[in-house]
């Protein structure tokens, strides 16, 4: 669950490639992450359009966030990423979310 949008005094919604603090309401047993831990996440998919460049928009199904380590590296805390990510994010700096995704859009 989101808790904060990193980024700006008081800022309101995360967008595609924002970091977000979360923090964790569900976990399995002997997992890397435990309940009620607080966590920062890039949103790699939103139910809000985005605009590109081209004047196109990209829209998700749902919402999702990726756990990373520290703001510094910006990698991703797990080995494992399920479903599409758009391209927006490897142009944020996130190359390794990028590398291990199944599909870019």
């Amino acid at each position: 669950m989101c808790i904060q949008v990193m980024g700006g005094y008081k800022k309101r919604y995360g967008r595609i490639g924002d970091i977000i603090t979360c923090v964790i309401k569900e976990a399995n047993p002997h997992s890397m992450v435990k309940k009620s831990e607080i966590v920062k996440a890039v949103v790699v998919r939103a139910r809000k359009e985005t605009r590109r460049k081209d004047g196109s928009y990209i829209r998700f199904d749902d919402n999702a966030a990726v756990i990373i380590n520290d703001l510094k590296n910006k990698e991703p805390k797990g080995t494992r990423i399920f479903g599409p990510i758009p391209r927006e994010i490897k142009e944020k700096g996130f190359h390794k979310i990028a590398s291990l995704a199944p599909e870019v859009l």
